[in-house]
C-alpha cells in the first residue's frame, strides 16, 4: 500500500484545503470516510468503528490505514477530534479509541456538496418556475400579517424563510439550466434528428420560463414596494425570535431575510433598482439562446446546400475504426485520409525551402499554404466579387505632399546654417543640426587629410559647408536636444554663388 505521505498534493492555505481529499489519488477512500462522518447527525467515530462499517460497504482499509487517512483529513481541516471516552479491555484499545473524529462544520458542507455535484446528471434540469406563483402568495401572507397589530414572530420568521429559500432554488434552477443550454448551443456537430428535438425543447419551454417570470415579476415588484416601508417592524419582530450567540459574544449566522440588504436586493432583482433586472437577464439569455439556435439552423442549411456536410460518413468511418484490428485500422487510416509514413520525398516544381530535406517529418516541414475555399468548403471555386482597382491619385496626392513638407523643413534648416554663418557656438534647431551632420559626414567621406580648405555643397538647397583645419580648435553646434563639437576643424555656412548668381540676374 502506497503511504500517503508521498502523495503529491501540495498544502493549500486555508479553507482551500478542504477540497484537497477530493483530487488526490486516494479519493475514493476519503470520500468513502467522509461518508460515514457525514451520514448520521453528530457521528462521532474512532479508526476501528471506520475500518468495521468500511468493511461493511466493501472498503477493505486496516486500522492503522484508517488512522493515517483521518490524521491527514484532519490537517485538512475536514474532520476534528471527538472527545468521548469509552471502556475497552487492552491499552492499545484505549489509545486507539481516545482518537474519535467528527466531521467538522465547512467539511462536512464541503462534501455534500461535492457529493450532489458528483451525482448530478448531465441533461437538463427543470426551472423551479412555480415558485414564482408561490412568492407572490407567501407575500400576500406576510402583509395580511403586517396589518395585524401584533403579528406572531414565528409565522412571520416561516414565511420570510420561505421567500428566499425560493428565491435562492429558482435562481440556482436558472443558472443551472442556460448552462445546459450554453453547452448544447455550442457544439458543431448539433444536427439531425438531436437538433430537432433540442429546437422543440428550447422554443417551448424557454417561452413556458419567460412568460411565467413576466406574469410574476410586476407582481413580486409591488409587494415589495409596500414591504419595504415597513420593513423596519418585520426586522423587530423577528429580532424578537431566539437566537444562537457564539461563547464569543458575536451572534451565529442567521437566515436569509434577516436583514434590510437581503430585502434590498430581492427587491432589485426584480424591479432593477441596481441595473438591470433578473426579468430582463433571463430576457436576454433566451434571445441569445435563439440566435445561436438559428445559427446552428443556418450553418446545417449551408452545409447541406454545398453538398460538402460530411457528418454521416465521418460517424460511418468510426464505426469502421472500432470493429477493425491495429493492422487494418493503419490502412484504413492511410486510405481515409491520405496520411503516409513521415517521409518527405522531393519531386516535381521547386521546393519552397531547402531545409525541409528527405528525412524531415511532416510535422516539422515547412506548412503548405491551402485556399481558404479549399480548407473550408472543400472546392477550388472562386467566391465573392473582384476587389476594385486601388485610385493612385490619392496616394500620389499624399507622397507630394510629405515630399513637399520635408523639402520646406530642409531649406529653413538650411536658412538657419547660412542665418549663423560661422558655426562655433551657434545656437541652431535639430532639423539643421542633423543637416550639418549630414553634409559634414559626406564632406569627411570625400576627403580623408584637410591639407586645405575644402567646401561640401548641396544645390537643391543652395548651401555650402567650408571646413578648414584648425589644430587645437573646437567647433561646438549647440541644439535644444543636444550639442556638437567637432574637434581641430573649422566650419562656416554660406550660400552657393549659384544662388547669388541667380539672384543678380534675376534683379538685373
Amino acid at each position: 500500500m502506497p503511504n500517503i505521505e508521498d502523495e503529491d498534493v501540495g498544502e493549500p492555505v486555508g479553507r482551500a484545503s478542504l477540497f484537497v481529499y477530493l483530487t488526490t489519488r486516494l479519493s475514493a477512500e476519503y470520500r468513502a470516510i467522509m461518508d460515514l462522518f457525514t451520514g448520521p447527525l453528530l457521528a462521532d467515530l474512532s479508526a476501528a468503528e471506520v475500518t468495521l462499517q468500511l468493511a461493511e460497504r466493501g472498503v477493505g482499509l486496516s486500522v492503522d490505514e484508517v488512522t493515517e487517512r483521518c490524521e491527514r483529513l484532519q490537517s485538512w481541516g475536514n474532520l476534528v477530534r471527538g472527545v468521548r471516552d469509552a471502556r475497552v479491555p487492552t491499552v492499545r484499545d484505549f489509545l486507539r479509541s481516545r482518537s474519535r473524529y467528527q466531521a467538522s462544520k465547512l467539511g462536512g458542507r464541503v462534501h455534500r456538496d461535492a457529493e450532489a455535484v458528483l451525482a448530478a446528471g448531465e441533461g437538463a434540469q427543470e426551472v423551479a418556475r412555480e415558485l414564482l406563483g408561490a412568492t407572490v402568495q407567501v407575500l400576500d401572507r406576510i402583509l395580511d400579517r403586517l396589518c395585524a397589530p401584533d403579528p406572531a414572530p414565528d409565522a412571520l420568521a416561516g414565511d420570510v424563510t420561505t421567500i428566499f429559500n425560493n428565491q435562492r432554488l429558482f435562481n440556482e434552477s436558472v443558472r443551472d439550466f442556460y448552462a445546459y443550454l450554453n453547452a448544447v448551443l455550442s457544439r458543431y456537430d448539433l444536427a439531425g434528428d438531436e437538433y430537432r428535438q433540442f429546437k422543440e425543447l428550447l422554443l417551448e419551454y424557454i417561452d413556458l420560463i419567460t412568460a411565467d417570470v413576466s406574469r410574476h415579476a410586476p407582481a413580486i415588484t409591488v409587494r415589495c414596494d409596500r414591504i419595504l416601508p415597513q420593513l423596519d417592524r418585520v426586522l423587530s419582530i423577528l429580532s424578537r425570535l431566539p437566537t444562537l450567540i457564539m461563547p464569543d459574544g458575536t451572534p451565529a449566522d442567521r437566515m436569509p431575510g434577516r436583514a434590510r440588504a437581503d430585502w434590498e436586493q430581492l427587491h432589485a432583482w426584480y424591479s432593477g433598482g441596481d441595473g438591470r433586472s433578473g426579468p430582463e437577464t433571463l430576457r436576454a439569455a433566451a434571445d441569445q439562446a435563439l440566435r445561436q439556435l438559428l445559427t446552428n439552423a443556418k450553418r446545417m442549411l449551408a452545409a447541406a446546400g454545398t453538398g460538402v456536410s460530411r457528418r454521416a460518413d465521418l460517424l460511418k468511418l468510426a464505426g469502421w475504426f472500432d470493429q477493425a484490428g491495429t493492422e487494418d485500422a493503419h490502412r484504413l487510416y492511410a486510405a481515409a485520409f491520405g496520411v503516409f509514413p513521415a517521409r518527405h520525398l522531393f519531386g516535381g516544381p521547386e521546393e519552397p525551402s531547402p531545409r525541409d530535406g528527405v528525412n524531415t517529418s511532416w510535422w516539422d516541414a515547412t506548412p503548405i499554404d491551402v485556399p481558404m475555399s479549399l480548407r473550408d468548403r472543400g472546392d477550388r471555386q472562386a467566391r465573392g466579387k473582384s476587389a476594385a482597382v486601388p485610385d493612385p491619385g490619392l496616394d500620389e496626392e499624399r507622397l507630394l505632399r510629405l515630399a513637399e513638407e520635408e523639402a520646406t523643413a530642409r531649406r529653413m534648416a538650411a536658412d538657419e546654417l547660412v542665418a549663423a554663418a560661422v558655426l562655433d557656438g551657434a545656437r541652431v534647431s535639430p532639423a539643421a543640426r542633423d543637416l550639418l551632420l549630414a553634409m559634414l559626414g559626406s564632406l569627411l567621406a570625400k576627403h580623408q587629410e584637410l591639407s586645405a580648405m575644402v567646401i561640401e555643397s548641396d544645390s537643391d538647397l543652395e548651401l555650402e559647408i567650408t571646413a578648414w583645419a584648425e589644430p587645437g580648435t573646437r567647433t561646438r553646434v549647440i541644439a535644444p536636444d543636444g550639442t556638437v563639437i567637432v574637434h581641430d576643424l573649422a566650419l562656416r555656412a554660406r550660400r552657393s554663388p549659384e544662388a547669388h548668381a541667380g539672384e543678380e540676374g534675376r534683379t538685373a
